[in-house]
């Protein structure tokens, strides 16, 4: 059976409003040297809005989104309590943190593409000094 609009458009707004707040207390309130430079980047609520996934870009390499994920792990409590307590609600999904990698990749992919432009251009090229 299909999810009503309303209900679609409020775990829209909650999901705006953990990422906004989450990343709020990452950068301003977490003091785990653990914890790189990261942006949440999105939340994913489930459908029964019982636990959700916060996606986190990381600025650095994997051991720093490993030791990132780490610190926010262990400070899954501490971000849960001050979430209920800004947002003045009484249930709270159950949060899993995950690291972001889309940026990544997708910096990965322009650089594969611009490659493969450049090599079908040098053979276009070199096709043509054949044929002439």
């Amino acid at each position: 059976m299909p999810e009503h609009r309303a209900r679609e458009h409020h775990r829209n707004r909650v999901q705006e409003t953990l990422r906004e707040e989450i990343g709020v207390i990452i950068d301003g309130e977490l003091s785990d040297p653990r914890i790189a430079s990261a942006t949440v980047t999105e939340v994913v609520l489930q459908p029964g809005g019982k636990s959700g996934h916060v996606y986190v870009a990381v600025t650095g390499d994997e051991a720093a989104e490993r030791d990132t994920l780490e610190g926010l792990m262990a400070a899954r409590g501490y971000i849960r309590s001050e979430l209920l307590e800004r947002m003045g609600v009484r249930h709270l999904p159950e949060l899993s943190f995950h690291i972001d990698r889309s940026e990544k990749m997708e910096a990965r992919m322009d650089t594969l593409l611009t490659r493969m432009k450049k090599r079908q251009a040098r053979a276009a090229k070199t096709t043509e000094a054949v044929k002439g």
